[in-house]
């Protein structure tokens, strides 16, 4: 009994030590300054795309809006990479280390809530975009389709997350994970394996694709400052899910020191 006692102790005190509630300050001022220097991007990202860039020869300011849809629609095929990295990580760790399969679970977590945020901007500006262009808010081509399957995918990982057995949601959620991450070539080559209502490729579509270079400083600084914006949230719903996982395994430790307590008197 006093030898499972001190396995409880040993267990206890790296859960507690693997995750401080507390962050490092300098964490924090990194956090701070990464945050203000996102804003600082994303303004100037801003006065660029409605302000500087010049109006399209045939769209006139519906251009404008693409400055904002091309992130969030490339932003979104990217973020599930980090997904899938970490569903595998967790896989792989899960019996050889549990502690860092925990995080690697976390990270997939939090990346997946940045890809259904991401995808989600990319149907709403996309849908705002198409309809000034083509007449309609929607069409069911292959491009707009596997996008939203992609969507689909990432919400049905969340509604795992909170409706699978507790034993079973990181397994589940992992290998979902994988699924998902099968869509992304999918949608990126949708447009050159099928004909579509949605354009061609703007970058290496071949010849007259490209943007005028006047245009390119708009979308190179939203690119990077809803990039920034991104690793933001990833970064700070990863914190949250960590201290959520110490929390679950402190109260699991405190029930099974009390337990073991119990029984010894």
């Amino acid at each position: 009994m006093a030898e499972k006692t001190n396995n409880v102790e040993k267990v206890s005190q790296r859960t507690v030590t693997s995750a401080p509630s507390v962050l490092p300050t300098w964490l924090r001022t990194t956090a701070i300054l990464w945050f203000v220097a996102t804003i600082a991007v994303l303004l100037v990202g801003f006065r660029q795309a409605l302000f500087l860039a010049p109006p399209d020869a045939e769209l006139g300011d519906v251009q404008r809006i693409f400055y904002y849809h091309l992130p969030f629609a490339i932003l979104g095929m990217v973020f599930p990479y980090v997904n899938l990295i970490a569903a595998l990580a967790y896989l792989y760790l899960r019996h050889r280390d549990p502690f860092k399969a925990l995080t690697a679970d976390a990270l997939a977590l939090a990346s997946a809530q940045v890809t259904v945020l991401y995808v989600s901007l990319g149907l709403i500006t996309g849908m705002l975009y198409g309809r000034p262009v083509w007449g309609i808010w929607w069409t069911w081509d292959a491009r707009l389709t596997t996008y939203f399957i992609l969507w689909l995918l990432y919400i049905s990982y969340l509604l795992t997350r909170r409706l699978a057995p507790t034993e079973q949601i990181a397994p589940l959620s992992a290998v979902l994970a994988i699924f998902a991450a099968v869509d992304i070539p999918i949608v990126y080559m949708s447009i050159r394996w099928w004909r579509t209502q949605h354009p061609s490729p703007v970058f290496g579509g071949g010849a007259g694709s490209g943007i005028d270079p006047s245009m390119y400083p708009a979308v190179l600084w939203n690119m990077a400052g809803w990039l920034m914006w991104g690793i933001f949230i990833l970064a700070f719903r990863f914190v949250i899910e960590r201290r959520n996982q110490i929390a679950e395994q402190e109260y699991a430790l405190q029930a099974i020191e009390a337990s073991l307590h119990d029984h010894q008197g």
